[in-house]
């Protein structure tokens, strides 16, 4: 006689229909409540529209469509109609994407899905703290992104203004340029002088070309300066026989902790009595100097699960520490080296404050350059800047999060 064990999948109770409505609807209130834009006589009849309008979604949904992807899209048509009937285009397209939210998310919380990956004996208190807390931190993500969020677009106004004009809400192709991102290329903000040649003219003395060519060598430079004094650091601060390993430490990531107004006050002082003040090599050196506890923090966390015991077999077979360093170490450290560097060099793209104390016209970057704009002539030239930079600061973190997986599956931290 033989006994067949049975697997037993969990299946969630099925809440009520005013469970489903009361969820909808409250998020229906929030939706009206924002919509009204701080308009008091406004709050209260936008708020119970909004919450009977939500609750109305989720009734059709639950009620009749029944699955996720018809609920979805039947949220997002009427949204769509509405929000484009009563306001703009682009109210339409923001109000149509909240109603394939709240239309999938009607078929969620009818079907029990919500409890699916809760174990049996929470309660609903417990779960309630699960999704609240991640609301509440995808809120604050949300808060922090949304400066970015709204530069990107507004780089591409046709008109000279830091607002959305009715053309662009309307999403009228007419409202939409590449002026100020030509204009980089162009004249920057400035008028060149009249030299030789347009290219070299627009090369050499365009003050936006010029701040990109600076930002590039300088960040360079001290990248590669930073990491080869950040990386020897890291491998010697990670040996056990090193004396006084935690005050160096201390003193090396010590540029991280003290504040920069401080740092660049000192750098000016010391490099002017030097000669290095108003210089690249200047410039150079003191990015290297911010850029060196970035490369240590991230060589010496590559470094913990470094096996020492490689070195020691490298050793034993002949190789001095040279050879030992780049056939054993270089390799398996390499990824958390890359990753200090392009901290290095994120460092000294986005760096100000020492700029503004130790540049000459000569040496501004592009932080210096959209600080100056700002100051002495508004021009949406900025935003196209600083979204360049945000894109590029995008593509750098991509890679450094790609280096440390990689890293982590060298070590064996994670699978293959």
């Amino acid at each position: 006689m033989s006994h067949e064990h049975k697997e037993y999948k969990y299946i969630p109770p099925r809440p009520p229909m005013w469970f489903n409505l009361a969820w909808t609807g409250g998020f229906g209130a929030i939706a009206g409540f924002l919509t009204a834009q701080g308009q008091f006589n406004l709050m209260i009849p936008y708020l119970l529209i909004g919450a009977a309008l939500f609750a109305a979604v989720a009734f059709i949904s639950i009620t009749f469509l029944k699955t996720r992807v018809l609920s979805g899209l039947f949220g997002a048509g009427l949204f769509f109609a509405l929000g484009t009937g009563l306001f703009v285009l682009s109210y339409g397209v923001l109000m149509a994407v909240i109603g394939w939210i709240i239309g999938r998310m009607s078929i969620w919380l009818s079907s029990g899905d919500y409890r699916a990956n809760q174990p049996p004996y929470v309660t609903s208190n417990e779960v309630l703290w699960f999704y609240g807390f991640r609301t509440i931190c995808g809120f604050i993500f949300l808060f922090l992104i949304a400066p970015i969020l709204v530069l990107i677009p507004l780089s591409f106004n046709q008109e000279p203004y830091f607002s959305f004009t009715a053309g662009m809400l309307s999403f009228d192709p007419d409202a939409y340029s590449l002026r100020w991102y030509k204009d980089i290329l162009e004249n920057g903000m400035a008028a060149p002088e009249a030299i030789a040649g347009w290219w070299s003219d627009m090369w050499n003395n365009a003050q936006w070309i010029r701040s990109v060519r600076n930002s590039f060598f300088i960040g360079i430079c001290a990248t590669a300066l930073a990491t080869a004094i950040g990386t020897l650091a890291a491998i010697g601060l990670a040996r056990s026989e090193m004396p006084y390993r935690r005050p160096i430490m201390a003193l090396l990531i010590s540029p991280m902790i003290a504040p920069l107004v401080i740092i660049a006050s000192g750098m000016f002082f010391f490099f002017s009595d030097v000669g290095l003040a108003k210089t690249y090599m200047g410039l150079i050196i003191a990015h290297a100097v911010l850029g060196t506890p970035y490369v240590i923090i991230t060589v010496t966390a590559t470094l913990v699960g470094f096996d020492q015991s490689l070195s020691r077999a490298a050793a034993n077979m002949g190789a001095n520490p040279i050879t030992t360093f780049f056939k054993v170490q270089m390799p398996l450290i390499l990824p958390g080296v890359i990753s200090g560097g392009l901290f290095a060099f994120i460092t000294s793209f986005d760096e100000v404050v020492v700029v503004l104390q130790m540049a000459d016209v000569k040496q501004r970057t592009i932080p210096r350059q959209m600080f100056s704009g700002i100051r002495e002539q508004i021009s949406p030239t900025i935003l196209a800047v600083a979204t360049i930079l945000v894109i590029l600061s995008i593509l750098m973190l991509t890679v450094v999060e790609l280096l440390r997986r990689r890293s982590e599956r060298l070590r064996g931290l994670s699978p293959s």
